[in-house]
């Protein structure tokens, strides 16, 4: 070959790299339509860290919530926008945990799982908690101990989940639709009582409420800055619609629009409704142990108003328990299936459901159970804490996916779809700044917050010995593939 030939061939592109397969998405129905994926991306951002987290954190920080939501929401639509250009690329029931295998390897790949895990076994005794929080604002069940309808929670939702993808289609999109459904009409009526100072509680709404007490920041701008690690959980579920695609016939036209809509539903029902709650009662009103909405119309006086919108918030808390026995289900396959998860976490049952990963993390919602008999107080803020851990790890893992991605794209290796996340690779960089961030947050926040951050080296050492237990497993599968 002669230099000119050298030359022109260097001067050359590279040529794409053949599309990776990976095996865990074999053996799934495709029976997710268009209307299930927008419900489960609209119930993705809408979860039980708004309707019950909001209420203690308003009494927290106080109006500045708001900033806090609006901040938090801009930086889970770029993971999420990230997510939906990997996706466009090569749909995965295995989402970004697939992501990392093709471009991080297998380390990659166990790393994403087990900090997925971390973040689903965790929320799953949140949301199980926030349902026997709620079931307790009933006279019928206030002496029924915390524990018991805790556990009842997990084992209907449990049951749902076992039968098929459809039925949880079907049972996401009717409860995500009872989340927005309720929430719409809070706007309403909250506008309402807003233009017309109508009385709630012996208050007056409107701007008077936030400037006579305090102002948007009646406590001071450091804990508004302190409780975004809280505000991260509200949006744990946003990266739902990504593992969902697997399972949906083409999600290049259903995934765009679902997920660009998480925007301005951010916008309408996190910060509006934040907004909002500040406006019709002073921050002081609402506490930690009742949803923000509940404590609204039971000072409205509207019989039974307050009751319905306890049963929606109910609702919100099996649906995200619903979504995390889904994902969670779903991943551990992907992983079991290349040897880094427990090998019955790959089993399929008739309605092609993994029901192995589903009743793996179950299995965590009991230990859920247990907490919440021994401290039913501490509970929810202890596992939220541990959740917002997984979170973080999750969506920093998403970045560097997608920061590989697009240094392969660059390189000519891969073809990047018309759906992309704009302003990469900074917008990757500076994502992974702001998670570095909230950690540094949660260890400025003291008590709970910081004794979640010291288990950091425990789970980074959990996962080296993890490793070390799975990689001989791990290479033998993939050098039997090869």
């Amino acid at each position: 070959m002669t230099d000119r030939t050298l030359a022109e061939a260097a001067a050359e592109p590279s040529r794409p790299s053949p599309r990776h397969v990976d095996a865990g998405d074999e053996g799934y129905s495709k029976d997710l339509k268009s209307r299930h994926i927008n419900m489960i991306a609209i119930g993705g951002a809408i979860g039980t860290g708004l309707f019950l987290g909001a209420g203690g954190r308003l009494a927290g920080a106080g109006p500045s919530l708001a900033i806090a939501y609006a901040v938090c929401g801009v930086f889970a639509f770029f993971v999420v926008r990230a997510l939906g250009e990997l996706v466009l690329y090569r749909p995965s029931s295995g989402a970004f945990v697939s992501y990392a295998r093709e471009f991080m390897g297998e380390k990659g790949a166990y790393t994403a799982g087990w900090l997925y895990f971390l973040n689903w076994s965790t929320t799953t005794v949140a949301d199980i908690t926030a349902a026997a929080t709620y079931a307790h604002f009933w006279s019928m069940f206030t002496d029924v101990p915390q524990w018991v309808l805790a556990f009842i929670a997990l084992a209907i939702v449990l049951t749902a989940n076992l039968i098929s993808v459809k039925y949880f289609g079907e049972m996401e999109f009717w409860f995500s639709l009872v989340k927005v459904a309720a929430l719409v009409i809070f706007l309403i009526v909250g506008i309402w009582l807003v233009a017309t100072s109508h009385e709630i509680g012996g208050h007056t709404p409107g701007l008077a409420t936030i400037t006579d007490n305090g102002g948007i920041f009646p406590v001071g701008m450091l804990p508004m800055l302190l409780v975004i690690q809280g505000v991260v959980f509200a949006y744990a579920s946003v990266e739902l619609c990504g593992v969902a695609a697997g399972e949906t016939e083409n999600p290049e036209k259903i995934m765009p629009k679902a997920i660009n809509s998480i925007m301005w539903r951010v916008g309408l029902f996190y910060v509006g409704s934040v907004v909002l709650l500040a406006l019709l009662l002073p921050y002081t009103s609402y506490s930690s142990d009742q949803s923000p909405f509940v404590t609204v119309f039971d000072e409205l006086g509207v019989p039974g108003a307050a009751g319905i919108m306890n049963l929606v918030v109910l609702t919100a808390a099996l649906s995200s328990l619903n979504s995390g026995l889904y994902s969670t289900g779903r991943i551990l396959r992907s992983m079991a299936m290349s040897g880094s998860a427990p090998r019955f976490t790959a089993r399929m049952n008739k309605g092609k459901v993994p029901y192995g990963g589903v009743l793996f993390t179950a299995a965590f919602g009991l230990a859920g159970v247990a907490l919440n008999k021994y401290m039913p107080e501490e509970a929810f803020e202890i596992v939220l804490n541990f959740a917002s851990l997984g979170i973080l790890g999750t969506w920093a893992m998403v970045m560097l996916c997608s920061l590989h991605f697009w240094r392969r794209a660059q390189q000519g290796r891969v073809e990047r779809p018309a759906y992309r996340l704009p302003w990469a690779p900074y917008t990757q960089l500076v994502t992974l700044v702001f998670l570095v961030t909230v950690l540094i947050l949660m260890w400025c926040d003291g008590g709970v917050g910081r004794t979640t951050v010291l288990f950091v080296p425990v789970i980074g050492a959990a996962l080296v010995g993890g490793w070390y237990l799975v990689r001989r497993r791990v290479a033998e599968i993939a050098a039997s593939r090869t």
